[in-house]
């Protein structure tokens, strides 16, 4: 999936929401629980609620692999129905991987060999090699993680050289030089809105993955005003606000209802932005 098949999608439908599939056996309705795969029937319920206001999905690999086979299972046939039957939403895989470059091209060939997602969060701290093996593949996305919106992000990420630049600024920097960098997006937690200006002076052009907003207390107006570019550029993802919203009978209904006031505000920062 291209950039422009993004701003397309995004264009369409008048929005750039990312809904999270971060699905536990211990959150989801009870009376799901009798079904075969209760993990599979719950994300279906949720991807054909959300599907019409948002243009990406995000599965959480931890919640999947926490369950072993019968996890990967349902991870496997939640990508499947998503390519099946929505084409055209983004399939992003959150499994924060990143390793020696041997590895990481094995890891590179389970998401995007097999797991046919369009793109996967990948760790930056080892390096370009630990990277690359990823960046080989044409039209997928590696999206690196470089300011998140977890507290101890700053026991790292804000530290500062001699000369102020910060180590998620650097991380924008130099993987902006590396080959294939096109095909870079980059986590920005909403909750570090204020540091959007930041990134932005670096990487104007790129997507920005931004998790955060809803449970975790991240606004999607700050994040508009300081992370929106002339191409939108932004893909904003809410998991828990979304998806656990109800708990009974009327739990998909209620997560469409939560998906679409999100997107309505995607959609006036759009007109207010001229896009579409």
């Amino acid at each position: 999936m291209t950039s422009k098949d993004l701003l397309n999608s995004i264009r369409e439908k008048r929005s750039f929401l990312c809904v999270g599939l971060d699905t536990d056996l211990q959150k989801i309705p009870k009376h799901l629980h009798k079904e075969d795969d209760p993990i599979f029937a719950f994300n279906q319920a949720i991807i054909d609620a959300t599907a019409p206001s948002c243009i990406a999905f995000k599965p959480n690999l931890a919640f999947y692999e926490s369950m072993g086979t019968f996890g990967l299972s349902a991870f496997i046939r939640t990508v499947d129905y998503i390519k099946e039957h929505y084409p055209q939403h983004l399939i992003i895989a959150d499994a924060k991987r990143g390793d020696i470059g041997n590895t990481s091209d094995m890891y590179a060939q389970s998401f995007f060999d097999h797991g046919k997602v369009d793109a996967v969060t990948v760790s930056p701290y080892m390096g370009e090699d630990s990277v690359s093996p990823f960046l080989k593949y044409p039209d997928k996305w590696v999206i690196l993680l470089a300011l998140t919106s977890n507290k101890g992000s700053d026991d790292f990420q804000m530290m500062q050289s001699a000369d102020g630049e910060y180590l998620f600024e650097r991380v924008l920097r130099i993987s902006q030089t590396w080959e294939h960098s096109d095909q870079l997006m980059y986590v920005v937690g909403a909750t570090k809105a204020e540091m959007l200006k930041k990134v932005r002076a670096i990487v104007p052009d790129s997507f920005l993955l931004v998790p955060g907003v809803g449970a975790q207390g991240g606004g999607i107006e700050e994040v508009m005003a300081n992370g929106m570019n002339d191409q939108c550029g932004l893909i904003v993802n809410s998991s828990r606000g979304i998806i656990y919203a109800d708990s009974s009978e009327h739990f998909a209904a209620r997560a469409a209802d939560e998906a679409e006031k999100i997107r309505h505000k995607m959609e006036e920062g759009l007109i207010n932005k001229g896009i579409i």
